[in-house]
């Protein structure tokens, strides 16, 4: 049983979880140790557990700043992104879809930092803008087991106590290497599924 959860507690709801850490590299499946460190962000962890406990294929709403940033981007330019971070750099932390977006999980002070490396490319509006969420922010996870209903689903789910968060440094270096690789002649195949069959490529003269 998890540290923080009760000894009392009568439905244990990670046990499901860990019955699965074997295959803890099925990256759409959040672990026992990726559900503690996702409620380890909300200040009280025992309401947390009950609304997980009553409704665990429900999503969540989890508060930024703490434990986690999330810079939120297009999920065409998103998936080049990670395709670079996978494939050049140092990998990715947790990553989610919601709402047509894709959500990037980074290291706290990320979303304060990161709008002013941006601007300092002077990109202007040839790259969606991504939304940095930080301090006093809230969003929406995925649900710890999956629903099989459109809403948000997890791409890279957490699957430990303490995974690796990109810095804005990092997240930066992704959206660059995004951007710099982009030609009409550049198809390479994703280690992501497109979330539209018809989204191939990005266009970056695509204005929002």
């Amino acid at each position: 049983m998890t540290t923080w959860l009760r000894d009392e507690t009568p439905h244990d709801i990670f046990r499901f979880l860990r019955e699965g850490d074997e295959g803890r590299h099925q990256t759409a499946r959040v672990t026992a140790d990726g559900a503690a460190w996702l409620t380890s962000a909300t200040g009280d962890r025992e309401a947390a557990l009950t609304r997980w406990e009553a409704r665990p294929d429900s999503p969540a709403a989890l508060p930024c700043g703490r434990v986690f940033d999330v810079v939120n981007v297009d999920p065409v330019f998103g998936r080049r992104m990670l395709d670079r971070l996978w494939e050049e750099g140092p990998g990715s932390g947790p990553v989610a879809v919601h709402r047509g977006r894709m959500m990037l999980f980074t290291a706290p002070g990320t979303a304060q930092r990161l709008p002013a490396l941006l601007d300092w490319e002077e990109w202007g509006e040839r790259v969606p803008r991504p939304l940095c969420h930080g301090v006093g922010d809230a969003v929406t996870v995925p649900p710890l087991v999956p629903s099989g209903t459109s809403g948000p689903r997890w791409v890279v789910a957490p699957d430990t106590r303490s995974p690796w968060l990109p810095g804005p440094e990092v997240v930066l270096w992704a959206c660059v290497r995004a951007v710099r690789t982009y030609s009409a002649a550049d198809v390479r195949v994703s280690i992501f599924p497109p979330a539209d069959p018809d989204a191939n490529v990005y266009d970056v003269s695509r204005r929002r």
